[in-house]
This record gives structure tokens, C-alpha cells and sequence, in this order.
């Protein structure tokens, strides 16, 4: 193929504690540049006419568009005489907000951002119904930015009113019993705050209904860190709000309010480097900790008698108990289990009662109920298993299918599920899970995609595989590890996987594919590698740490830049995952992963395609610039370094389905032609 466009240098040096480092490539930071939008643009010329000539797109993108076609549902909220939930059919390019009559069962379209604009991209973010379901809150935004505008309508009649709040970024919001107003939380409107300060500062103000915006007292915040993250909670009976605020990813402080009292905020923890949340009902705070407990338990605290030590309803067991809440007057706990969920039913003091029957190996990412309805709702995916909603009635036992929502089964018996042990670097057991067709043999042949995150505490578990399936079909091997600094095994685990620890996760995810080649699955010119934002800079570390052991790499609105990273959108709040060049101590860590750091000039890298987004309001698009642009420069083998930027698309969040699709097909068709596997195109 032609070589790629060349990229002028124009080498700037910082210097950080003494030492000396070079960063060729600055000026491609600002994405705002006529110069750097020209750059872009002939960069992705040059992807495009690379990559619509691979073979197999039609068929890929056949396929991908039938995937798409299954559409997708949520858990619904549930309200006394109305549940409303996001649904996505067919190809509409948005989730719509739908309301169901609980007792007709008919259905009203509440809000529908594809009407916003053809192309759709705009989104619903997030959205809250009031206690009695006679009015919605909601947020909308535009091209992947997340930033979305507060809007209110009245469910009855549809109307919009006019009470609109711009800057509610995911708002959290707690309406009020009679639902005259509620607490939200938003973001300072730019010029109110010196530039990049409007990506920080979330505050928590309480809207009367009916009045200006601009009036809406502060009521929570005013001396709290700018990169804080707050959320509120308010108890059914609207006598109690509590406020948690996130000092990092998953610690928390917690206050509570008695709205009874003139008495402000009550401090009921503080400075715990622990995760905290729950719900209230009645005087009681059912609150989810791993404070002493890195598996998590629940305790009961008592907020008429706050200061009296709190009463451990759950204990710590030996899987990670991932989520809880009270639902038909239980507590319904989510349980993560050598990577895949239980749901267990316990009575108000904790006392076990029942386990939920799910319909196989699988992921339950979202319960839905109310602490005096005996309805409990909950989704429900597995690799081969498209994600739906189950309906438990927890009076009754009654349990069924979400009505109304199709989620086509596919045929199961064509593939083989497992999940096996591998030792990494330092002799820590990593499990992996691995899918394939159905008497697939590991003759060291097979094509293989390996895919992880291994970072924030979150967890990879079983989900849809939808695109993937073609590569299945065409026989490739999924694997999906799960690795240090995720949360499948409890705090422990997260915590062994960040900050000076962080190498661990490259050595799980190197030592997995070293795995997957010792016992004969495949070969490293077989391999392919795919990780997005964090896991982008999983995929960006190895590949600069092994370029040897993959041919190919998809690397996803990725981290790059490790020394430069915090100074650019929401990332400082990533510092307590990762570190900050500013100290001494961090940087030493941080620039010998750091993947834009570790490129080696005159080596042999596998293909890369580095996939990024004009509007990412998380991860800025100048990592995968500059990384494009060094790689390119640096690579002297035979294979393609690719940047697709897109325009009016964000981190991921809100992508209409058109762009999926089109990414989607990109994705495959690169893997596929990378590692020269032919796709199958028959049943």
C-alpha cells in the first residue's frame, strides 16, 4: 500500500524531575486547528481508501445491520400506575423513553430524540420519572458530547414545560414526594469559571418547579473539590436527602440531610478510603460498603441514632457482591461469581431467602424496583444471548419475559463457552472466559481476538457478542480476561491492578495471549488485540511492550499519552487510578508504560487502527493523533498504521446505530484481512 501522509515533527522537550523528554508531535493537541483538521482529514483519506478495499465489507455489513436489528431494552422504572423504559427497534438510530400503563398495558412514546435530527445524533442521556409518574425529567445532547440540557414534560398530555437546565452532564436527580420541584446536580456554564474548569465543579442545586433556573439555590458543594462527583438520593418519604461525593472513582464521603431539622449536613463518613452507597426507607440507610470488607457487605444505619455503630445485614462473603437495593420490601443483592451474576433475595435483617433462577451463564448489569412494589425487574445477556428483561414478581414467584420485548433467540448449540486459569508474570491465577463455533480444534491455527479493560474497578463479564459473531462463525476464538484493576474479585483485585501497580494488568493481558499459543490455540500471527479508553491504553502498552506477540491491533478512543493525559478534559479525576507525571514517584511509573513513551523507532509493529471521535468529552482524540502519527514514523515492517477519526460521535455513548454499524464493519474487516481469514458466508 502507498505510505502514509508525512507528518512534520516539531519536537518540543519538557522536563520532568531532571529528566528530559522529547514530544514530537504536540501540535497535533488542539483538534481545533485549521491545521491539525487538514492533517485529520488526509489521515483519514488515507485509513478509508485502505480500508474500504478489504474484502468482506457487504457481507460484514449484511450481518452487522441483522445484529443491529434486535434492537435493545432497559429495566424500567417503576412507578404506581406506570413504568417507563428506553427501547431501541429495528434500525432507529436512538433509544426512544417509552411509558406503559401498567393496568392497560398501553404504550406512549414519551421522548424520541430520532425526530431531533436525521442523522441521529442526538441522544437521551439519562431520565427520572417523578414519584406518582406524572412527569419526566430528562436530558438530551448532541454529536457524543454528553452534555445534555434538563427538560421537564408532563406524561399525560406530552407537554414540554418551561423549566430547562443546560449544563446536567448525567444529572443525578431526587424528586420530591409531590413531585413540585426536585434536587439535580450540573456543571458551571463556561466563562463562569477559568477554561477547562467547566469539565469539573458538580454541584448540587434544588428547582422549584415553575421557577427561573438561574434562581435554583446551591445546596450542596459550594467547598468541595472541583473534581468531586456528586450524587443525591432522597427517601420516599422526602424526609431525608443524602449526598455522596466521589473523592475518586469508586471512594466515597457521605452526608445526610434531615429536611425535618435546621441542621444542615451530617457527616456520616468521611475520609474512608472506601466505597459507600444505598438507599433510605423509612429512618433506615441500607448502605453497600467495602469499607473492611473488599468483597462488599451491607449494613443498616440507623439515621435517627446516626452516630450508633451501624448493623452488618449482609456480610462479606466469597464472591463480590456487586449491587443491592430494596425492592417489595426485600433486599435483592447482585453477586458477581467467578465472573458472571447471581441475584439473591434476603429479607430487611439480612436473612438469606432465595436465589433467582437465570436463564443461563451470564451478566445481569441492571435492577430495577420499588421498596413497596413487589415487582422486580432486571436485564439479563450472556455471549450468545441478546440482552432482555426479566420480570419477578417476589410475592408471588411469578417469572417472565418483559411483555412487549423481542430478543430472538439464536442457536446456542453452535458454540462452545469456558472459562479457564492461566498464571500470569508474577504466578497470580487470571481466568479467562473463550468462545468458539462448536467443535473448534486448537491446532495453533486459529484466529483469535483478545479483548480486556483491566482497570476503575470495573468488571468484564458475559455480554452479546452480536458483531463478533461473524468472526465466531468464520472461525476465530473471543477470549476475554479477567484482569487485574477490574472489580471481578473484589477491591484486592482492583487495587493490585493501578496506580505503581498498573504493569500487572499488561502482564495479565500478555501473559493470556502467551496462553493462548502455549496450548496450541493460536499462533502470534493469528492474534488479533482490541481494547477501548482504558482498555485502549491496555491494547497501546502491549502492543509497544510486545509488538512480537500480535499482528493486529484495534485500539479504541484510547489513553496514550500517559505524562500529559491529566491536563486535558474530565482526566484529572483519573489521578488516583493512575498517578500524575507531576510527581516525582508517578512519573517514574507512568513513563515506563506510558504507550506514546515506549515507541521504538525502526521496529516491526503489527497493523494498527486507531479509532477515535471529534466529540469525546472524556478521552481526548490528541492521544490517538499523536500515536497514529508516531507509529507511523516509526514502523519499517510491512503493516498498515491506521487513524479513523470520526466526526459528530463521542466516547461511544449515544453513537446512532448507522455509525456503529459502519464502525462495526471497519473493525471486522480490518481484523479479518490482518490476520487473512476469510469470512463464511453460509449458514
Amino acid at each position: 500500500m502507498l505510505p502514509p501522509p508525512i507528518t512534520p515533527i516539531e519536537e518540543i522537550i519538557d522536563t520532568y524531575h531532571g529528566n528530559q523528554i522529547a514530544d514530537p508531535y504536540r501540535w497535533l493537541e488542539d483538534g481545533k486547528t485549521e491545521r491539525v483538521r487538514s492533517w485529520t482529514a488526509a489521515q483519514n483519506a488515507y485509513s478509508r481508501a485502505y480500508l474500504d478495499a478489504l474484502p468482506g465489507r457487504e457481507f460484514l455489513r449484511e450481518f452487522v445491520t441483522g445484529i443491529a436489528r434486535l434492537g435493545a431494552v432497559a429495566p424500567p422504572a417503576v412507578r404506581p400506575d406506570r413504568l417507563f423504559y428506553t427501547r431501541r427497534t429495528d434500525l432507529e438510530n436512538q433509544a426512544v423513553l417509552v411509558c406503559r400503563d401498567r393496568t392497560s398495558g398501553t404504550e406512549t412514546i414519551l421522548v424520541d430524540p430520532n425526530q431531533n435530527r436525521s442523522d441521529g445524533t442526538v441522544t437521551l442521556d439519562w431520565w427520572v420519572p417523578s414519584p406518582d409518574g406524572t412527569k419526566v425529567v430528562f436530558g438530551l445532547s448532541s454529536n457524543g458530547s454528553e452534555m445534555s440540557t434538563l427538560a421537564v414534560l408532563e406524561v399525560a398530555t406530552g407537554t414540554l414545560l418551561p423549566d430547562a437546565i443546560p449544563f446536567t452532564r448525567y444529572a443525578s436527580m431526587a424528586w420530591l414526594p409531590d413531585g413540585s420541584g426536585f434536587y439535580y446536580t450540573r456543571y458551571p456554564k463556561p466563562g463562569s469559571v477559568p477554561p477547562g474548569q467547566e469539565h469539573y465543579n458538580r454541584r448540587l442545586f434544588f428547582h422549584q418547579l415553575g421557577s427561573d433556573p438561574e434562581t435554583d439555590p446551591l445546596v450542596f458543594g459550594a467547598d468541595r473539590k472541583p473534581e468531586e462527583y456528586l450524587d443525591a438520593h432522597l427517601s420516599p418519604d422526602g424526609r431525608f436527602l443524602l449526598v455522596t461525593a466521589s473523592r475518586t472513582f469508586d471512594i466515597q464521603d457521605v452526608y445526610i440531610c434531615d429536611r425535618t431539622r435546621n441542621e444542615g449536613f451530617f457527616p456520616l463518613v468521611e475520609n474512608l478510603d472506601a466505597s459507600f452507597s444505598g438507599e433510605i426507607i423509612g429512618t433506615t440507610l441500607y448502605l453497600r460498603t467495602n469499607w473492611q470488607a473488599p468483597f462488599y457487605r451491607v449494613m443498616a444505619v440507623d439515621l435517627e441514632r446516626p452516630r450508633e455503630p451501624w448493623r452488618e445485614l449482609i456480610p462479606q462473603g466469597h464472591c463480590l457482591l456487586e449491587a443491592s437495593g430494596v425492592v417489595g420490601g426485600k433486599l435483592v443483592c447482585r453477586f458477581l461469581e467467578q465472573a458472571h451474576s447471581k441475584i439473591r433475595i434476603f429479607d430487611l435483617n439480612g436473612q438469606f431467602e432465595r436465589e433467582l433462577e437465570l436463564p443461563g451463564l451470564g451478566t445481569v448489569s441492571v435492577m430495577s424496583g420499588e421498596w413497596n412494589d413487589p415487582d422486580l425487574f432486571f436485564s439479563f445477556t450472556s455471549f450468545i444471548t441478546p440482552m432482555m428483561v426479566r420480570q419477578e414478581n417476589l410475592a408471588s414467584g411469578e417469572s417472565r419475559l418483559f411483555a412487549g420485548i423481542q430478543a430472538p433467540a439464536l442457536d446456542a448449540s453452535r458454540y462452545d463457552i469456558k472459562q479457564v486459569r492461566y498464571p500470569s508474570k508474577d504466578g497470580t491465577w487470571v481466568t479467562m472466559f473463550l468462545v468458539h463455533r462448536k467443535g473448534l480444534q486448537p491446532d495453533g491455527t486459529n484466529p483469535t481476538i483478545l479483548t480486556g479493560y483491566g482497570g476503575f474497578n470495573i468488571s468484564r463479564t458475559p455480554e452479546f457478542l452480536g458483531s463478533y459473531l461473524a468472526l465466531l462463525d468464520a472461525g476465530f476464538i473471543y477470549a476475554l480476561p479477567n484482569l487485574r484493576g477490574g472489580g471481578e474479585y473484589g477491591e484486592s483485585w482492583h487495587e493490585a491492578g493501578m496506580k505503581q501497580r498498573k504493569q500487572n494488568v499488561f502482564d495479565d493481558f500478555i501473559s493470556a495471549a502467551e496462553h493462548l499459543i502455549q496450548t496450541g490455540y493460536t499462533t502470534p500471527e493469528k492474534l488479533a488485540i482490541n481494547g477501548g479508553s482504558n482498555g485502549g491504553l491496555l491494547v497501546g502498552a502491549v502492543l509497544t511492550q510486545r509488538p512480537d506477540l500480535f499482528r493486529a491491533v484495534v485500539c479504541q478512543v484510547p489513553l496514550l499519552d500517559m505524562l500529559r493525559y491529566h491536563l486535558f478534559l474530565i482526566a484529572r479525576t483519573w489521578i488516583p487510578e493512575y498517578g500524575c507525571a507531576d510527581e516525582p514517584a508517578d512519573f517514574s511509573w507512568l513513563r515506563a508504560y506510558s504507550p506514546y513513551h515506549q515507541v521504538k523507532p525502526g521496529t516491526v509493529y503489527p497493523a494498527v487502527l486507531l479509532m477515535t471521535a471529534e466529540s469525546d468529552t472524556r478521552v481526548d482524540p490528541l492521544h490517538a493523533r499523536k500515536m497514529a502519527a508516531l507509529l507511523q514514523a516509526a514502523q519499517v515492517g510491512p503493516h498498515p498504521i491506521l487513524l479513523r477519526l470520526e466526526a459528530q460521535a463521542g466516547h461511544g455513548v449515544g453513537k446512532p446505530t448507522a455509525k456503529r454499524i459502519e464502525e462495526a464493519v471497519d473493525f471486522l474487516s480490518f481484523i479479518c484481512a490482518e490476520l487473512n481469514q476469510g469470512l463464511r458466508t453460509e449458514d
